[in-house]
């Protein structure tokens, strides 16, 4: 456990699918010009299988489902 790396983003740039294979663009914000909104920047990609992409979604779901009943995040009822 100690050979462990952390990789911090602050989002998904996008999606792609490609070779078989589910390819996500990692970016972390990056500052601009005194008093503009900060740019999103590509720095990493992590790719997977369909069925860890699955098996990725459905863990996410599960804690999503945790933080709202912990009501850290709330539904929006106003989603299509």
């Amino acid at each position: 456990m100690a050979d462990k790396k952390e990789i911090f983003a602050d989002g998904i740039g996008q999606i792609h699918f490609a070779g078989g294979m589910v390819r996500f663009d990692l970016v972390t914000l990056q500052p601009t010009e005194e008093g503009k909104a900060p740019v999103p920047e590509s720095h990493t990609r992590l790719i997977m299988p369909p069925q860890g992409f699955l098996a990725a979604f459905n863990s996410m779901q599960q804690l999503i489902d945790k933080l709202v009943e912990a009501g850290v995040l709330k539904k929006n009822e106003n989603a299509k």
